[in-house]
């Protein structure tokens, strides 16, 4: 037994009202600068829908993930060494921009210093490409109001063998929002896929990180990765993708995406697992089997045999209390709610998901019925308009089973609360339905409804004598090198990072032709007081020196 630590997401789709506030607050925080204008670390998709890129879950066509092979091994589905070898100069499986979307603008200074006419200025879109005017087709998330049209929603990957349950008149379709972040996988295909090694995962934590000043720009681990996570930043030719926050989340503070999302439905936590079983879980033979098998490469904190081995592999005490408390280890292990993102995939993603219930309530409201009652919810599961199968094809690779006592768990919480909330007895017999006692029924609805902030995030700090290697490991690969800022001018991290304004499409236009960091008019003036390590005078520090040597 190898004991590993891992950072782990767990997200409530129930909870997700789609406001995009953590797509919006990690742009702004990590991929708002030049070369990066159509990333998105986090985005969220509406379902059903193309996704972003489009029908990225298509791996027949984007060959991303591991597949099992005849001797029980797996494989990368792109090909091995020798392929890659020979299309490392042309790889031919990467999503064009079309398949992201061109990003855009809107020429602002026409609509705002237009002279007076009797007809109303409009404002073109404008690529932030090119700079022409360009008419707008798409978007990270075209999908969300054109959710069950025949043209979009379609051709979701997800439909595939359900066409005939799933009726997308607009009247009678469904819908729900799908957050998505780097899955951060146990068993990562992006890493196995790079030819120069630049993608590696952190040992203290399981994060994924790229290594900038390794990175060719070879680009295979954009066909590597099945999720479609790692982006590639034209303007610097280096390969970028989330980082788990890890500057955040080293002194215990939460993801950006988390901090900042509306609904509370993220959960953070450490997870401890094997990593001597991650490649024979991640081989299992039948895809229905992935779910359970990952779940048992995670090993229980709170078993003395864990505990020791962790102390012989390193892992601090106060990461095993960690561990202890974590809520996305409740979610996986004590409540069986929380599933993970495309099993079949084999890359043992570390992102789980809680799906979602909402419409089930509707559903028996419609009939006239008690919307609340146990004995309604549980019949109508079965007749959602969210389809069990369509569930079961994101989370558990088509096994409807897990997805279906998720359900019954969450429908089991409704009717039981709703009794306590209104005064009632307590009826135990509603969580021994589903195989849980009324205090861990109770517990799980506190966890997933009015949680405190320290019970949301349950994240260790890096420790103390730590400290060197973690500095020297953010040096070595830095999220974003930021276009080569100049680390000579105030020690390692410096440099001039380019904002984007996409309220002045003219000075945009300038910042990402020009071959300087910033407008060479303001560039004495910008002084990162961040990154200044305190040894000499900047210029632009303080004001000039007026020609009597005051200042």
């Amino acid at each position: 037994m190898r004991v590993m630590g891992q950072m782990a997401m767990v997200m409530n789709l129930d909870k997700c009202i789609g406001c995009h506030t953590c797509s919006v607050t990690c742009k702004q925080a990590w991929t708002n600068r030049t070369g990066m204008e159509y990333v998105w670390f986090n985005n969220v998709e509406t379902r059903p829908g193309l996704g972003y890129p489009r029908t990225y879950e298509d791996q027949e066509e984007w060959r991303g993930g591991w597949v099992r092979r005849r001797d029980g091994r797996i494989a990368l589905r792109a090909g091995g060494r020798f392929k890659k070898l020979l299309t490392i100069f042309s790889n031919p499986k990467l999503p064009s921009i079309e398949d992201y979307y061109e990003p855009w603008t809107y020429d602002y200074d026409t609509l705002v210093g237009s002279p007076q006419s009797d007809t109303f200025p409009v404002a073109r879109p404008k690529s932030l490409l090119t700079g022409e005017n360009m008419n707008v087709e798409w978007s990270a998330n075209w999908d969300d109001d054109l959710g069950g049209s025949h043209e979009n929603a379609a051709r979701d990957p997800m439909l595939a063998g359900i066409e005939e349950k799933v009726r997308l008149e607009f009247e009678q379709t469904f819908m729900f929002y799908l957050p998505r972040i780097c899955e951060h996988c146990l068993n990562p295909s992006c890493a196995a896929s790079c030819p120069s090694g630049a993608i590696y995962k952190r040992s203290e934590d399981g994060i994924v990180l790229v290594d900038q000043d390794r990175c060719r720009g070879w680009r295979m681990c954009v066909s590597g990765c099945p999720y479609k996570k790692v982006y590639f930043n034209h303007k610097t030719g280096k390969a970028e993708k989330c980082t788990f926050c890890y500057p955040r989340v080293e002194v215990g503070i939460p993801t950006v995406c988390s901090e900042t999302c509306v609904g509370r439905l993220r959960y953070i936590g450490l997870v401890l697992y094997d990593a001597d079983r991650v490649l024979e879980a991640a081989s299992v033979e039948d895809e229905h089997e992935l779910y359970q098998a990952q779940r048992s490469c995670f090993l229980d904190p709170h078993d003395p045999a864990v505990q020791r081995a962790a102390a012989e592999a390193g892992i601090p005490t106060d990461w095993v209390e960690a561990a202890k408390s974590s809520p996305v280890w409740r979610l996986i292990h004590d409540y069986e709610v929380a599933l993970p993102l495309h099993p079949e995939y084999r890359t043992m993603p570390m992102v789980w998901y809680i799906p979602p219930l909402s419409p089930v309530v509707d559903a028996v409201r419609d009939t006239g019925e008690d919307a609340e009652d146990r004995g309604n919810l549980f019949a109508a599961i079965d007749t959602l308009r969210i389809p069990v199968e369509y569930l079961a094809n994101l989370f558990t690779a088509g096994d409807t089973a897990p997805v279906d006592a998720v359900l019954r768990k969450l429908a089991a919480m409704r009717s039981y609360m709703r009794d306590l909330n209104l005064g009632r007895d307590a009826d135990e017999s509603i969580p021994a339905a589903v195989g849980m006692s009324g205090e861990e029924m109770y517990e799980m609805f506190r966890l997933l409804a009015i949680a405190k902030y320290d019970e949301r995030y349950v994240i260790p700090t890096a420790h103390v004598e730590q400290a060197h290697a973690l500095e020297e490991l953010a040096t070595d690969c830095p999220v974003s090198d930021y276009g080569g800022g100049q680390n000579d001018l105030f020690g390692e991290g410096s440099g001039y990072p380019t904002p984007v304004s996409v309220e002045n499409f003219r000075m945009l236009q300038e910042r990402q032709t020009s071959d300087t960091l910033a407008s060479p008019a303001d560039k004495s003036s910008r002084v990162n007081l961040l990154s200044w390590d305190g040894k000499g005078l900047p210029d632009g520090l303080f004001p000039a020196r007026r020609d009597d040597g005051d200042q």
